[in-house]
C-alpha cells in the first residue's frame, strides 16, 4: 500500500472514528426509539485501524526492521 493511501485512509478512518464518538456519546432520544447503529463500537473499530494504520505508516516511513539478505 502506497503512502499516500495510508495517509487517506488513517485520515478518514480518524475522522469517521470521531464522527461516530459523538454520535455515540448523545444521550437517548426514547420517543424516536432504539439506536439502530452501534455508534461506539464503530469508534472501537476505527481506533484499531488507526492504529494498525499508524504501524504501517511507522513502516513506510523506515521505522520497520531491516531487511535480512539471506
Amino acid at each position: 500500500m502506497s503512502l499516500e493511501l495510508t495517509l487517506a485512509l488513517l485520515a478518514a478512518s480518524a475522522l469517521f472514528g470521531i464522527f461516530c464518538g459523538w454520535r455515540g456519546a448523545r444521550p437517548l432520544d426514547l420517543t424516536k426509539g432504539p439506536r439502530m447503529v452501534p455508534w461506539r463500537f464503530l469508534m472501537l473499530l476505527c481506533a484499531a485501524l488507526v492504529m494498525l494504520l499508524l504501524i504501517h505508516l511507522i513502516a513506510l516511513l523506515g521505522g520497520g526492521p531491516v531487511a535480512r539478505p539471506y
